[in-house]
This record gives C-alpha cells, sequence and structure tokens, in this order.
C-alpha cells in the first residue's frame, strides 16, 4: 500500500475511534448500530481496511452522524500523519 494512502486510511481511522470514544461506545457496539462487525470496525480503525462507501455510510449511521460531518478534517488530519512521518 503506498504511503499516502496509508496516511489517509490512518487518519480515516483515528476519526471513527475519536468519535466512537466521544460517544462512550465500544467497537462491538459500534458495530451492532453500523450492522458491521467488530472486528472490522478494529480494521478500519487502525487503518488496515479500506472501507466502501457503503461501509462509510453504515458507519457514519452508526456513529449518529452524516458522512460529510464524519470525513469533515480528514485532509487535516491526514496531514497530520504525514507530518509525523
Amino acid at each position: 500500500m503506498n504511503e499516502s494512502k496509508q496516511k489517509i486510511l490512518s487518519a480515516l481511522g483515528y476519526l471513527v475511534r475519536q468519535r466512537r470514544t466521544e460517544l462512550g461506545i465500544s467497537q462491538e457496539e459500534l458495530g451492532l448500530r453500523a450492522n458491521l462487525d467488530r472486528t472490522y470496525i478494529s480494521g478500519v480503525e487502525r487503518g488496515v481496511r479500506n472501507p466502501s462507501l457503503t461501509a462509510l455510510v453504515s458507519l457514519a449511521d452508526g456513529l449518529g452522524i452524516s458522512v460529510s460531518v464524519l470525513l469533515n478534517g480528514l485532509e487535516a488530519e491526514a496531514t497530520v500523519y504525514n507530518e509525523k512521518k
């Protein structure tokens, strides 16, 4: 996987984990709300999964937000990951 793609996926994972922890729910609970497996949630949060558009919609729904709100700040967060390396 190329480096820029990995940074974007890591940034997305960070945003998902941040929102989930703000809600005070576990990966398992988010999986139930989003109709996705807990291991899939874990993979997204670790930046090893590249979720499809439908999975992003499910994740956002499970987090109680829109996809646009979920992805808001993704580019800025990816830049932060870029600066860390």
